[in-house]
């Protein structure tokens, strides 16, 4: 049976990388693999962590391919975990599992391989970013209540009953009516808030770049929580110079896009309760896969089932196996971000039986 891997659902990086580790690795293993499309190919990587990695392992699994999940969390819903970052070490023990597991052992040997030709793996891409080294990993960190409600698989729904996502621009987000203006949230969405400005209370550092709609703080979310369930006033958002940004961003980490912290606010704002002010009845709905953050294990199964078409969260929340607060939070957070929309009626057919124009006024005299 020839060995035959594949690669989708990943930014051109992290491709890049997975091929220099692969070559490494096949040729350390005889070469006894096949790099092929994805569609050719009988196993598949892909980027669990990336937006739309989620929807490339329904699509593929609907096929029958086997798939290999490729992220930096401690266990997948794929068929096999590649771990991120990617190495030619793990890589080829990746291939010696999958050969095995079709009957053929293959024996690693020892190959000169020019420095020039090694991986550089980058940082792993994604709406999630990897974990800093002195963070611990965000499947370490799951709250028990959550763990408890996420056996080793979680529930998905037949991937053959999940629609693509919806190819169309996103809304503008949904106003929030209880963020409050003197609440994080309220600063962050917000026109009020420019320039860089460090966020004074609080034991965890957080740098906010308004301009260029990016922060610089923890690599895990959670630990952010504190600053959106205290009053903000313009005392503690510290307007800081170049040189103060250069040292104080780089000790607090990575840039990370804006909108993952909006994202974040408006998810444990809320405290279950449905923001807008939109009845129980509304039925919301969602334009294209949603972020889905390592540490709420959860949000994937509401994702999954919110894909499938309008819903209200009553119905999301039956259909997911998820409590309705949870449900609740996750739509305020997608909403104010615009991965998700409230289901609108559909604009009116054009009347194809008036013509407009000198004919169409000469037709109706």
């Amino acid at each position: 049976m020839p060995l035959t891997l594949g690669l989708t659902g990943m930014d051109a990086a992290t491709e890049i990388a997975i091929k220099a580790a692969f070559a490494d690795a096949n040729t350390r293993l005889g070469k006894q693999w096949s790099l092929v499309p994805d569609s050719q190919a009988e196993y598949v990587i892909v980027d669990m962590d990336s937006m739309y990695g989620p929807m490339s392992w329904l699509r593929l699994h609907a096929a029958g391919k086997t798939v290999i999940g490729l992220t930096s969390a401690p266990r997948t819903q794929a068929d096999f975990l590649l771990p991120q970052p990617v190495d030619s070490e793990g890589v080829a023990a990746l291939l010696q599992e999958l050969a095995a597991a079709t009957g053929e052992s293959l024996d690693l040997v020892a190959v000169d391989i020019p420095m020039s030709t090694r991986a550089d793996t980058p940082s792993p891409a994604g709406m999630t970013p990897a974990p800093v080294p002195q963070d611990p990993l965000p499947g370490e960190v799951v709250d028990q209540d959550e763990e408890a409600s996420d056996p080793d698989q979680p529930a998905v729904p037949a991937p053959s009953a999940v629609a693509p996502p919806v190819n169309v621009a996103p809304p503008e987000p949904v106003p929030l009516v209880d963020e409050g203006p003197d609440s994080l949230l309220g600063w962050l969405t917000s026109p009020r808030l420019k320039g860089r400005v460090r966020l004074a209370h609080g034991d965890v550092p957080l740098l906010i770049d308004a301009d260029a709609r990016t922060y610089h703080g923890p690599a895990l979310l959670k630990p952010l929580a504190d600053h959106f369930q205290r009053k903000v006033e313009d005392a503690d958002l510290e307007t800081i110079d170049a040189a103060a940004w250069a040292a104080a961003s780089a000790a607090a980490g990575d840039a990370q896009p804006l909108n993952r912290l909006v994202w974040f606010g408006a998810l444990v704002s809320g405290g279950g309760k449905l923001a807008g002010g939109f009845p129980p009845d509304t039925r919301f709905q969602m334009l294209k896969w949603p972020q889905t953050e390592r540490e709420y294990p959860k949000h994937f199964r509401i994702a999954t089932v919110m894909m499938k078409g309008p819903a209200t969260v009553v119905d999301i929340a039956q259909a997911s196996g998820v409590p309705e607060p949870d449900v609740t939070d996750f739509v305020n957070a997608n909403l104010a971000t615009g991965f998700a929309d409230i289901e609108r009626p559909p604009e009116p057919e054009p009347d194809a039986t008036r013509s407009s124009g000198l004919f169409g006024r000469l037709r109706g005299r």
